[in-house]
C-alpha cells in the first residue's frame, strides 16, 4: 500500500509556530471551522491573547477590535486577523521566530558598536537586499483598489518562502504579520488585517527578510488607484526627496546627525514635518543595531560613516504635526492629527568613496513618483 501524504500542522501560537502531530484544537477556532492546533494545554494558555485576533465576530463579519478607543483619523483595525503563515522547516529562522524575542540582537545593543563588515559578508547582505527588492516589487503591483492589506501580506509572505528567507517582521517582539502596511495616516507598523484600500488612499509597504544569516530591509509609499489628493502627492513625494536627499550626503567620513538637518529642511520648505519616535537604523547580521539614525534636525546621534557599514535611512514625512499616538494593539502608529503620513526607506552601504543603494530600485519596479499639482 502507498502512504497518504499528510499535510504538516503548526502550532497556532504565535510564540511558538513550530510542527506539531497534536491534535489539541482551540474552542472556539473547531466551532466556526478554523483549523487550529497547540502542543499542549501550556502552549495553548500561553498564547491565547494574541490567538484569539483570529476568532470571527458572531455575526461573521469584519469588526473593531477597539471600539472604545479614540482614533485620530478615519482608519479602524478591521478583525479578525488571519492565523499566523507556517514557516517551512528548512527555511533558517532568526532567534525570534520560537518565542518572539531578538535574544542576539538585545545583547548587541549594548554594545552600542556600528559593525562594519567584510567583502563577503557584505555579499551576502547585498544578496539579501536584491531579494527584498524582488518581494516588494511583487507586492507592490498588487497595490489597487479593493485589495484587503491581509492579502498584501500573504504575497508578501509567500513571496519570501519562495526565495527561501524569512520574513523578518513576523513575531519579532510578537508582531502577528509578515509586513508592516500603514494605510494614510498611518506612520508605521500598521498590521495587516481585513482593511480594503480604496481609491486615493496612499499606502507604505515595509518588507524585510533574513536570508543566510543577513537582514534586508526597504520600504516605499504607493498611491492607490489615480485619483489622489494634492496633499498625499505632496507628503509621498516629500518623503521620496527627504531620502533621495539624505543619500547624497553619505560617504565615509560624513556623520550621521546631519542627515536629519538635509531631511527636515526639505520636509519644512514643503510644508511638511519629521517624525522624531522612529529612527533609521543599522542592519544586516542584525535586524535592528548602532547607528541609530534620526530624521530630524539639531539631533545629537554620534557616529561617522566608514566604509562597510551597512544602515537605513527612512523619512517618515507627516502632512501636519509631526507628532504620534499609538493604537491599543501596540503596534500601528498614527500622526496625532489624523492627517496623511508617507515613508520612504532604503538600505545603503558605505563604499570607499561614497554610498550603494543596496535596495535600489530598478526601470521594472513598480509605482515611482508623481508631478505635484497645484
Amino acid at each position: 500500500m502507498s502512504e497518504v501524504n499528510q499535510e504538516k500542522k503548526y502550532c497556532a501560537g504565535l510564540q511558538c509556530g513550530k510542527e506539531t502531530d497534536s491534535n489539541l484544537k482551540c474552542p472556539v477556532c473547531l466551532k466556526v471551522g478554523i483549523d487550529s492546533s497547540f502542543c499542549d494545554e501550556s502552549c495553548y494558555k500561553d498564547n491565547y491573547k494574541s490567538h484569539k485576533s483570529i476568532h470571527p465576530s458572531e455575526d461573521d463579519k469584519s469588526y473593531d477590535p477597539f471600539p472604545k478607543y479614540k482614533y485620530t483619523g478615519n482608519l479602524r483595525a478591521s478583525y479578525p486577523l488571519t492565523p499566523k503563515r507556517p514557516i517551512p522547516e528548512h527555511i533558517e529562522k532568526p532567534d525570534w521566530a520560537d518565542n518572539g524575542m531578538p535574544i542576539r540582537e538585545q545583547r548587541n545593543d549594548r554594545l552600542n558598536k556600528i559593525p562594519v563588515y567584510t567583502k563577503e559578508e557584505i555579499k551576502k547582505i547585498r544578496k539579501a537586499c536584491m531579494l527584498g527588492r524582488e518581494v516588494l516589487d511583487i507586492a507592490s503591483a498588487a497595490v489597487i483598489p479593493g485589495v484587503t492589506t491581509d492579502k498584501l501580506d500573504e504575497i508578501v509572505h509567500n513571496a519570501t518562502i519562495e526565495r527561501n528567507a524569512y520574513p523578518s517582521p513576523l513575531n519579532y517582539y510578537n508582531f502577528p504579520k509578515s509586513l508592516c502596511t500603514s494605510v494614510n495616516e498611518v506612520i508605521c507598523h500598521g498590521v495587516p488585517d481585513k482593511t480594503v484600500l480604496k481609491e486615493g488612499d496612499i499606502v507604505n509597504l515595509d518588507v524585510s527578510l533574513y536570508f543566510q544569516g543577513f537582514h534586508a530591509d526597504l520600504n516605499e509609499t504607493f498611491y492607490v488607484g489615480e485619483k489622489v489628493s494634492k496633499e498625499a502627492i505632496n507628503t509621498t513625494e516629500t518623503a521620496r526627496e527627504c531620502l533621495k536627499n539624505a543619500i547624497k550626503l553619505c560617504k565615509p567620513g560624513a556623520t550621521f546627525h546631519e542627515l536629519g538637518d538635509c531631511i527636515e529642511k526639505h520636509a519644512t520648505d514643503n510644508k511638511c514635518s519629521v517624525v522624531r519616535t522612529y529612527c533609521g537604523h543599522g542592519v544586516g547580521k542584525y535586524f535592528h543595531c548602532a547607528p541609530s539614525i534620526p530624521h530630524y534636525a539639531k539631533n545629537r546621534t554620534p557616529g561617522v560613516m566608514k566604509q562597510g557599514m551597512v544602515f537605513t535611512i527612512e523619512p517618515m514625512i507627516n502632512e501636519g504635526s509631526y507628532k504620534d499616538a499609538t493604537w491599543p494593539d501596540d503596534w500601528t502608529a498614527v500622526t496625532r492629527d489624523g492627517k496623511l503620513s508617507a515613508q520612504f526607506e532604503h538600505t545603503l552601504l558605505v563604499t570607499d568613496s561614497g554610498v550603494e543603494i543596496l535596495t535600489a530600485r530598478n526601470k521594472k519596479s513598480p509605482g515611482g513618483p508623481r508631478q505635484r499639482t497645484k
